[in-house]
């Protein structure tokens, strides 16, 4: 029981690091990306690496069994959330906001 407990909260939290890499590293991906002269190389690379950790990592985690898939999966969209969150804060103007509040 506590094994099988152990693994599922194993897999939830690789679910968080696997999303966290795959979309920290297609915000990274954009930032660089758009500034390259080379910027098809850069998401194409960055698109079949992260493609392929991240489907590896399910499969390991997974290891044919389907809960531990779907709390990994879970944990993936968890992760996605966070770094949506965490760079849109990142990109806010400070100054669009003082400007909103003074709107009627």
């Amino acid at each position: 029981m506590i094994n099988e407990t152990l693994s599922l909260v194993l897999a939830l939290v690789t679910g968080i690091l696997l999303g966290a890499m795959f979309f920290g590293g297609l915000w990274w991906t954009v930032q660089k990306g758009i500034s390259s002269k080379r910027s098809a190389l850069w998401f194409l690379g960055s698109l079949l690496l992260r493609l392929s950790i991240a489907l590896a990592g399910f499969y390991f985690v997974s290891g044919g069994h389907w809960d531990r898939l779907l709390l990994c999966l879970l944990g993936f969209a968890m992760a996605r959330l966070i770094v949506t969150r965490l760079t849109r804060a990142a990109e806010k103007p400070t100054y669009l906001t003082q400007e909103a509040s003074h709107a009627p």
